[in-house]
């Protein structure tokens, strides 16, 4: 296991996958690893979609085309289920926080696993949701390509100094 320092550090968005097929076992281990995310009163408001076959990822493609993209053999869709996850008193509903909480717990169990992913959330929710008969109630927020980079080379990061985001009260 890598120290979780360096692990984050390494965590990039890659944009070139290999070709090498990602065996459904470890696509297993990841979802396992990664469903002890927490969310707002352990409501777990979410659903993934493991798409890895060549009809769901013609389909998945349908809402980002992009040439680095076609090149990830598994895509995660991950959905918000609202109607599942805790409203602050004021309104504010959790779902996206808690899937985005997910969705890092898989970003760095797959790095730590030697695997790639990048968050995509650019894409045409309608037609993920057209696409695969989603239900009013599952809604796409965020498609994790997912594979082995097609190099080793970790792209340097970009980040503010922290005195920059933070201020101490």
């Amino acid at each position: 296991m890598t120290d979780f320092k360096d692990l984050v550090q390494i965590r990039y968005s890659c944009r070139n996958y290999s070709p090498i097929a990602i065996d459904n076992s470890i696509v297993e281990q990841l979802l396992e690893t990664a469903h002890f995310a927490p969310s707002a009163t352990n409501a777990q408001p979410w659903k993934v979609f493991v798409v890895s076959s060549p009809d769901g990822l013609a389909k998945v493609r349908k809402a980002y085309n992009r040439e680095w993209f076609a090149t990830a053999p598994v895509v995660l869709m991950l959905c918000a289920q609202t109607s599942k996850a805790w409203t602050r008193a004021d309104g504010k509903n959790h779902a996206d926080i808690d899937l985005a909480i997910l969705a890092d717990h898989l970003t760095l169990a797959a790095s730590d696993m030697g695997l790639a992913t990048c968050w995509v959330c650019n894409f045409d929710a309608a037609v993920l949701s057209q696409n695969f008969n989603l239900d009013a109630d599952c809604k796409p927020v965020v498609l994790l390509p997912l594979g082995v980079p097609a190099t080793d080379d970790i792209p340097e990061k970009k980040r503010k100094s922290v005195s920059e985001f933070v201020e101490w009260l």
